[in-house]
């Protein structure tokens, strides 16, 4: 027993250093991985692996539906309505709408369990990119870091395009044109105001809904947001700088 106290004194500022060694590690491949899509689109997601994994224990030949369409592809209607249901502030806040953690916090104490989320659509990103649906405080944490990383590196509408397209909306299906063809055999491009609203209301429990799409809460909270979409504010690529003005006489 001495001699392994002894073993630790020597060696306590790397005991100490090594977790913090490893915690900057994994949030410098979370940068790093971030800062290629800016450019470039994610193929798929850690929670899209999470349910593939799912449905292939039924199903080993199980495939997610899923494709990836450009932003000016999917219909201003769904995003209107996403945003209406999920994320009014989104174009004004950075990553975290505090106010919004607020009230749902005093709204699931005031209930005595879960009923409010409160997390942004940049949350939801960053969830849905990286991490596990377990809950935790180190979790939640991470998620926190992960959703500034995004807002650091990419405008709003590039987080929202990724989002849109990566989004569950059923079992086993992801992003907005594979949810339009799956319920309404129609592109994202094309889908009407009511559809758009019927889709961003299923998504805090898409699995749920996706199964009963004929339910009154559904409808109820389809035309609130109907009523909503309206108002709701799209994000905007930010505007280049100015060019600098050439000084200087001409010879």
């Amino acid at each position: 027993m001495k001699s392994f106290f002894v073993w630790v004194k020597k060696y306590r500022y790397w005991i100490l250093l090594a977790p913090v060694a490893f915690f900057s590690l994994i949030q410098l491949y979370y940068f790093c991985q971030i800062a290629w899509w800016v450019k470039f689109n994610p193929e798929s997601t850690s929670f899209m692996r999470q349910q593939l994994a799912v449905l292939r224990k039924n199903n080993p030949k199980a495939e997610l539906k899923h494709k990836w369409v450009p932003y000016n592809q999917i219909s201003r209607n769904l995003k209107r309505a996403i945003i209406a249901s999920e994320d009014a502030n989104f174009s004004a806040h950075e990553g975290v709408d505090w106010e919004a953690l607020m009230r749902a916090y005093e709204k699931n104490l005031k209930k005595g369990k879960v009923v409010a989320g409160g997390s942004t659509i940049t949350q939801q990103l960053a969830k849905n990119l990286f991490l596990s649906g377990s809950r935790s405080y180190f979790r939640k944490v991470q998620e926190l870091i992960i959703t500034y990383m995004l807002e650091f590196l990419m405008d709003k509408e590039r987080i929202f395009e990724i989002y849109l397209n990566v989004v569950e909306f059923g079992r086993g299906v992801f992003g907005a044109e594979a949810a339009a063809r799956h319920y309404y055999g129609v592109s994202a491009a094309g889908l009407g105001p009511e559809q758009a609203a019927r889709l961003a209301v299923m998504l805090p429990n898409p699995r749920y809904y996706g199964t009963l799409r004929d339910s009154s809460y559904l409808a109820q909270r389809t035309q609130i947001i109907l009523r909503r979409m309206g108002s709701a504010a799209l994000p905007k690529k930010p505007l280049p700088p100015p060019k600098k003005a050439v000084s200087g006489r001409k010879k």
